[in-house]
């Protein structure tokens, strides 16, 4: 049986088998702590038995006007615990808290552009690559800043794709 509730600082000694892929983003101490202090709302841990970290999602909102949003920073999945649809249901948190509680546009996210499984799923998930950001990872490796339109953006306007990429520094968000 999975519970998902609200990430809490405890969660930071015991999520360790989450944070253990490769491709998941390990951040530091305040990162974590900044956003469960500045939103909590987005910030939710599935849990199995014996307390057990099974995945876990960080997000915040961002933005002004057309561009107000729900951004994913990180969600994942332990190994263990994958092909259960535990991403599914933390993304749908996540969408239900920019649409309900924070009426935004759009949900947005990266990933790298060599996960071609996370792409997948996503686009499974109703995202559509909306451009590519250079060098994004560590100046390293290119992202797909991949988007989802929310109910108060009748017209779809934030998720008509870019044509060309663009540069960390020319993104429009912190």
């Amino acid at each position: 049986m999975t519970t998902i509730r609200r990430f809490t600082c405890n969660d930071l000694f015991t999520f360790n088998n989450v944070n253990l892929d490769p491709l998941t983003e390990t951040y530091n101490l305040p990162f974590y702590l900044t956003y469960l202090a500045r939103w909590p709302e987005y910030c939710q841990m599935a849990e199995g038995p014996g307390r057990q970290a099974m995945g876990y999602i960080l997000g915040k909102a961002e933005g002004s006007g057309e561009l107000w949003h729900g951004h994913v920073t990180a969600v994942t999945v332990a190994p263990d615990f994958r092909r259960q649809h535990l991403a599914q249901k933390l993304m749908n948190l996540l969408e239900g808290v920019t649409e309900k509680v924070h009426n935004g546009y759009f949900v947005d996210l990266f990933v790298r552009k060599s996960n071609a499984v996370a792409i997948n799923m996503y686009e499974k998930f109703g995202y559509i690559k909306y451009r590519e950001v250079l060098n994004y990872y560590s100046g390293e490796e290119n992202a797909y800043d991949m988007r989802k339109a929310m109910p108060r953006d009748v017209h779809r306007k934030s998720v008509v794709p870019l044509t060309r990429p663009v540069k960390p520094e020319d993104l429009e968000f912190d």
